[in-house]
Order: structure tokens, then sequence, then C-alpha cells
């Protein structure tokens, strides 16, 4: 089987190509990706070592697809994963449409061509923001968590937000371009006859993610710890009790092949795919961990509120474990091991990835 993977020098893309052939070596990948990310090129000569047929190409531009290879499916992990974009004056509105919706539109026409499936990764930031926002908390151990002695929105328990939780908007510029490109995606894959499977990831996490804040919060904060940089809790109370679930990428692997295999339409299109529950913690825990793997440091507070900030996001799988008998086989603890192991090997990581 010939697939395709964009964005596959990113961080999500390049440990999803090396798990995938690591798991099935007749696999033949070849990777999609516009380089435009500090960090990437590290990834490129990796994959190449490995054998992975790199393009230098934009899913921006219906040109860059014209030319590239015909495969049997595609693996879309290119976007602009912020949700701050277009709203932080470091990327326009357009350009995040470009990135995620016309791009997605691109790889549809691609698929349409080629006779390909799609799977699609999606995120948790599609789900509708007032209702998460509102959402009653409560502190526990230094963590938000919903308070069972409240009417929760319906589609959300102590387990997590599920599929059938609002998805109306505001859910971000980010949000909404995720969210639009999932709709294409089916409508594309119901009237052309091929495969679309759209996975919703929670927040994903593991060594060698670029470290950004608004992208990579795991990474960025062990390695910003680990360099006694400035570090700050913004919004809520100023305490860090915010509270997103980790999921690192190579747990989605053993899906990603069931969808490559799978024909049929008797499974949901779309699912959520995270850590859950168990491998949720606040950033208030973060530092904690972190304190005590590398030493104390101190933490700002700034309770000013930020533009589609909630106090607690963590995803229900209960669908996706009942569809493709899947659940999270990475712990948390292991994920931030993996993390700090890479932090400490690499000293300049924050300023290779562009922080």
């Amino acid at each position: 089987m010939k697939i395709l993977i964009t964005g596959s020098c990113g961080f999500v893309g390049s440990t999803l190509t090396r798990a995938l052939l690591e798991s099935s070596p007749g696999l033949q990948i070849v990777g999609v990706d516009n380089f435009i990310r500090p960090g990437s090129e590290l990834n490129r000569r990796e994959l190449a070592r490995l054998g992975v047929k790199i393009i230098h190409a934009d899913v921006r531009s219906a040109t860059d697809f014209a030319t590239l290879p015909a495969a049997d499916f595609v693996i879309d992990a290119a976007a602009n994963p912020s949700v701050l974009a277009g709203v932080d004056g470091q990327t326009s509105s357009r350009q995040l449409l470009e990135h995620n919706l016309w791009g997605t539109v691109n790889l549809l026409e691609y698929c349409k061509t080629h006779r390909a499936g799609l799977v699609l990764l999606s995120t948790s930031r599609v789900y509708s923001v007032p209702p998460l926002a509102a959402l009653p908390v409560e502190v526990h151990q230094r963590a938000f968590r919903p308070r069972q002695t409240e009417k929760l929105p319906e589609g959300l328990t102590a387990a997590g937000v599920s599929e059938t939780f609002s998805t109306a908007p505001p859910i971000s510029l980010y949000g909404s371009s995720k969210l639009a490109s999932e709709t294409v995606a089916l409508e594309y894959g119901e009237t052309f006859d091929f495969p679309v499977w759209i996975n919703r990831c929670g927040v994903l996490a593991g060594a060698g993610q670029f470290g950004k804040a608004d992208q990579g919060i795991f990474s960025f904060w062990i390695n910003s710890h680990l360099r006694r940089r400035p570090l700050k809790y913004i919004g809520f109370d100023g305490g860090g009790h915010q509270v997103r679930d980790c999921l690192h990428p190579r747990d989605l692997v053993p899906v990603l092949l069931a969808q490559l295999n799978h024909s049929g339409k008797d499974r949901p299109r779309i699912a959520n795919f995270s850590g859950g529950a168990a491998n949720a913690m606040s950033l208030a825990q973060l530092t904690e961990w972190c304190d005590g793997r590398f030493g104390k440091h101190t933490v700002a507070g700034d309770a000013n509120p930020r533009p589609f900030d909630i106090p607690w996001l963590v995803l229900d799988s209960t669908l996706a474990e009942k569809s493709w008998d899947w659940s999270p086989k990475i712990s948390l603890p292991q994920v931030l091991d993996e993390i700090a192991r890479h932090a400490e090997q690499n000293p300049n990581w924050l300023e290779i990835s562009g922080s």
C-alpha cells in the first residue's frame, strides 16, 4: 500500500511515519512538507535515512499536488495547529484558512483524481467554546474538574467531551477551519466514493515536538522549566488549574492501520482519539512534575483571560474504543519522561524549534 503523509516533517507527521514503518515495513510512504516550521529539516534528514521520499510541496498550492505520485491513502497531518491563529497577529485569517481549509480541498481533489482514501487528523477544538468556557468546575488537587453537583452540558461527562457535544460557533477561526474541513471531506467521500476517516485528537505530545506554547504546550513547558525560562499561568484564576489531556501520536498507529484497510461503511466516520481523563493534567500539576524532575522553578500568574480559552478540555474516546477496539497505551508519565529526556539531550531545542 502506498501512503501519502502531508506535514510529514512536523512532529505528528514524522512520528507517525516512523511508527507506521516500524509496524508495517511493507508500506510505501511518501512525505509532503513545505518546511516553513523551524525544526522540520531535522525530521527530513531522519526520514530520508529511513528511505522515505520527501517532496517539497505546499498543501495550499493546487499545482504542487498536480505532480505528486499516486497513493492509495492520504494521512493529513498538515495544518496550522494554533487556536489563536488568525487573531494573534502572527498569522492572518486568510493564511489560516488557506492552510487548514483550502489545503484540505486540494487534498480532496487529489483523492478524487487518484481514488485515494483520506484520514483527516482533526482536533478537540471543533467543540463549542461558550458551554466549555462556562463549564462549572472546582479545583481538586491543583486542577479543575467538572462539578458533578451541577448539570453538565449535553455530550459532556466526567469522562470528557463526546462526539455528541455541540460544535456550534464560536469555536475559534482555527476550530471552524477544521470543522469546515471535516464537512467538506465527508461530502467529497460520499460524492466521489472514497473512504474518509476523521480522527479528532486531543493534545498530541512527545519527544521532538516543536517548543511553541500554542502548538506543543507539554514540550514548551518542560523545555522552558528545564532552562529556567520565564513561565506564566494565563487566565482563569492565574493558578494554572486549566486541564488538557495528552496523547502520544504513536498511539494512533493501530487505528490508522485499521482505517487504511477498512473499506466498509459500518464504522463511524468521526471519532475522538485522546488520552482521556487518565492522561489529563493541569499546568500547575505539570509544574509540580517538572519541579520534581529538574528542581523548583517559579511560575508567574496572570488572571487576564485569552480568547477561546477554556478551563477543562478532555475528550471522551468511548466511541473509538467500541468501534475500533482502541485505547491509548502510552501513559502520561511515559510521555512526560520522553519529552524530558529529549529536552535534556537537546539543550537548544527551544531555539531550534522556533519558540
